[in-house]
């Protein structure tokens, strides 16, 4: 365990998190003040106006020291014109903060971070702000390496993404548009690292019918409540949506199409998901009720490790899949795989890769293997678990750079598995030109309002012109979502009453 005492609160997440960073296997605790500190490993913060102290103090001697006086006193290349002075000051010093404790922390654990003091979910967030604003890629990687610390390679990727986004998000009206995500919480069975809200079929499935009849009702919502903007992608997802059967994904997909107004969408998605939900009748049906694209997960191209996390179908159930899936005309499919699993290699990985791009699927999102509080894999503290995920995701990147496909999204996760070197990897999207997951783009750059249905679900109403994104959550349980849909509706219709887009 490593305390922090730390006499800011507004910086005292970020403390906490670059030293989970550092130091994954650790339980991170956060305190205003101790009094006794003759115990363990202490992280002493003292915070003032122009000046940061950090002393680690181990069994109650001081091990090590690091300052910094007069924060501001420096060139002021970080004020920008966007910012008011008080904002700029604020953010620089933080980033000064961060760094010195970064230096600490580096020193300390003898790592080093890829992503330097970044971490954040959404690593591009900052170089897009630049690149929007004109900077110039050589500027920005400047920037990026002086005031966050972040690893050539990283800064690289992050700008080859920024420059794809831009020139996707050029096409389309987010300003005055916003996107639909439906949740379908079913699954065949729930994986080994699974955290999302689903519930097992095979013991929920009499709850399916009631659970659409409820979604039916937020949908009817949906269709008029942002009455201003346009509709411009709708995301199935989940859960595994194709569990459902036959006739009830195409009860789902119809009330889609005949409810919300499509006339502007570009994008319709939905998570097909796990092989052993697919049938050909389920790929005619999302085609017939014009799907444009569609998800099929493999995770691994290795049967025992599809075992192992509970995925109850094979490889050749993959293969199969996909198959009847461009049988069926869908010309715009992605495939997800998982780095890091339990036991997997690096020449497992390899081998996966291989036989994913024998498919030649349209695009590839690579996960680094995060085991959240809430998955059986955390509550297990499986220890099976790669170390080299670092490779594996230089791996994947090698690949598919050289099967034509373009890293287009990225974003990253709290508790990724591995050693402090691997930890916080950035799960990936890549995609040939042309084949880009466009809602995967708005939300994570929060670029317009995504407005979510469903059990679990959660919706981000963001207001540009404040740079404010606000969220109003449904509830997680099944039964609650059904018996308290009105409420759910109430909960966006005040908040939309209050705060109109």
């Amino acid at each position: 365990m490593i305390t922090i005492e730390i006499n800011s609160n507004a910086l005292a997440y970020d403390a906490q998190s670059l030293t989970k960073s550092f130091f994954p296997e650790e339980d991170i605790i956060v305190l205003e003040t101790m009094e006794d500190k003759t115990k363990g490993r202490i992280l002493e913060v003292e915070l003032e106006e122009d000046k940061v102290v950090i002393s680690l103090i181990q069994d109650g001697k001081v091990a090590m020291k690091k300052e910094k006086a007069n924060i501001f006193d420096e060139e002021k290349e970080w004020i920008r014109s966007e910012d008011s002075i008080k904002e700029a000051k604020r953010k620089h010093y933080k980033n000064q903060f961060k760094i010195l404790l970064y230096q600490m922390l580096e020193q300390v654990s003898g790592r080093t971070l890829p992503w330097g003091t970044l971490t954040g979910v959404r690593p591009t967030k900052i170089p897009m702000g630049y690149y929007l604003s004109g900077d110039t890629r050589d500027c920005i990687k400047n920037y990026m390496q002086k005031h966050y610390l972040c690893q050539d390679n990283k800064i690289d990727i992050s700008l080859d993404i920024v420059e794809k986004e831009a020139s996707i998000l050029e096409e389309i009206d987010y300003k005055n548009g916003y996107s639909i995500y439906i949740g379908i919480p079913f699954c065949p069975t729930t994986c080994l690292y699974c955290s999302f809200t689903s519930f097992s079929y095979t013991k929920y499935e009499s709850y399916a019918e009631p659970y659409l009849n409820a979604l039916f009702k937020e949908i009817d919502y949906a269709a008029h409540c942002i009455p201003n903007k346009k509709l411009n992608t709708i995301y199935v997802g989940g859960g595994t949506p194709t569990t459902l059967s036959e006739p009830l994904l195409e009860r789902l997909l119809i009330k889609i199409r005949k409810t919300l107004p499509m006339e502007h969408v570009k994008e319709f998605t939905v998570e097909a998901g796990r092989p052993d939900s697919i049938t050909k009748r389920k790929l005619e049906i999302m085609k017939e009720q014009g799907v444009t694209r569609i998800s099929i997960n493999p995770q691994t191209m290795k049967d025992e490790t599809l075992r192992l996390i509970g995925r109850s179908h094979t490889v050749a159930q993959i293969k199969e899949a996909f198959e009847l899936a461009r049988e069926a005309g869908h010309d715009n499919i992605n495939m997800d795989l998982i780095v890091g699993l339990q036991g997997e290699t690096l020449e497992d990985v390899d081998k996966t890769l291989e036989e994913v791009g024998k498919l030649n699927p349209d695009s590839i999102t690579i996960h680094s293997l995060v085991t959240k509080r809430a998955a059986r894999l955390n509550l297990q503290k499986e220890k099976k678990q790669a170390d080299n995920i670092d490779e594996m995701v230089e791996h994947g990147l090698r690949f598919c750079k050289a099967k034509g496909y373009e890293p287009y999204y990225m974003y990253r996760q709290k508790n990724t598995t591995g050693s402090s070197k691997s930890a916080n990897q950035e799960n990936v999207g890549y995609a040939k030109p042309g084949k880009e997951g466009i809602y995967n783009i708005l939300i994570m750059e929060e670029m317009e309002t995504i407005l979510a249905l469903g059990a679990g679900a959660s919706s981000k109403f963001v207001f540009a012109d404040e740079d404010r994104v606000e969220r109003v959550e449904n509830v997680k349980s099944l039964t609650d979502y059904i018996s308290r849909i009105d409420e759910m509706i109430e909960r966006k219709e005040k908040f939309l009453k209050e705060n109109p887009l």
